[in-house]
């Protein structure tokens, strides 16, 4: 299964969500891969910490693909291994930004769905984190995965991208990828005790928008697993966010289905 994550608007928590669903499906027993496509590189970060001693990154890939060579770098060369068990990522870097015109221009669009699906013997899920920007990497993402989750966090702001995304979305899928489907908006940074972000997922709910049953609600322990550079799985695997991405993990992979929680 290859998931991108995937919202144009920032701040609403795309490599946090990536990260975490992407390291409790690797601590359950699954072969995982994430896919950094974001320059920013906070997944990178996340999972190898601030400064990586990354050699291979995914953005080495995507040149590879801009010049003939006798002897290219076989897909797991760029593939580098986490702490954590069973997890693996492929890790963003800078040069991301200055390749992507050239990539662009030479209609690149498919390497990246060639790539996975060389690797595709070798993971049991795939997860794809993606900039804040309808770009050429997201593009790329959007057209190699089977499944899209959108990170919502919940005011009226997300709420106008929300609907730009949903067509977005269905653009592609017209052009190039129809088995694309929309697994699911994932409330996040949920505050339970407000009204208005209630009131707007209720009002999405009710516009027959596939809001996913579980939110994520806001808590200080994300950032404390950002600094500790570690999911919050292995951080504190007993709190009740933890619990919260348990339980989405559980729903998006049909083990059953999970009433919405609530963290403090």
């Amino acid at each position: 299964m290859r998931r991108v994550v995937f919202n144009q608007k920032g701040g609403v928590g795309k490599s946090s969500i990536t990260c975490n669903l992407a390291a409790i499906a690797a601590n359950s027993g699954k072969r995982t891969l994430l896919l950094d496509l974001d320059p920013q590189g906070n997944s990178t970060q996340y999972l190898l910490g601030e400064n990586p001693d990354t050699t291979n990154t995914i953005a080495d890939y995507f040149s590879q693909t801009l010049s003939f060579n006798l002897s290219p770098k076989k897909p797991a060369e760029f593939i580098t291994e986490t702490p954590f068990a069973n997890l693996s990522i492929m890790a963003s870097a800078p040069q991301l930004e200055e390749i992507e015109q050239k990539l662009e221009s030479r209609h690149k669009i498919y390497k990246l769905r060639d790539l996975l699906n060389k690797l595709e013997p070798h993971f049991d899920e795939v997860f794809i984190d993606t900039a804040p920007a309808m770009n050429f990497y997201t593009t790329s993402a959007l057209v190699s995965a089977d499944r899209v989750l959108i990170p919502f966090d919940c005011d009226a702001f997300s709420r106008h991208a929300l609907y730009n995304i949903l067509h977005v979305i269905g653009e592609i899928r017209d052009d190039h990828n129809e088995d694309l489907l929309i697994e699911g908006i994932i409330a996040n940074q949920f505050q339970p005790r407000a009204n208005l972000p209630t009131q707007i997922i209720n009002e999405l709910i009710a516009e027959k928008h596939p809001v996913l049953p579980i939110y994520l609600n806001q808590s200080v322990k994300m950032r404390e697993s950002h600094q500790a550079g570690k999911p919050l799985i292995h951080f504190a695997p007993s709190h009740p966010l933890t619990l919260q991405f348990l339980a989405l993990h559980d729903h998006l992979n049909n083990k059953k289905r999970t009433k919405k929680t609530t963290a403090r």
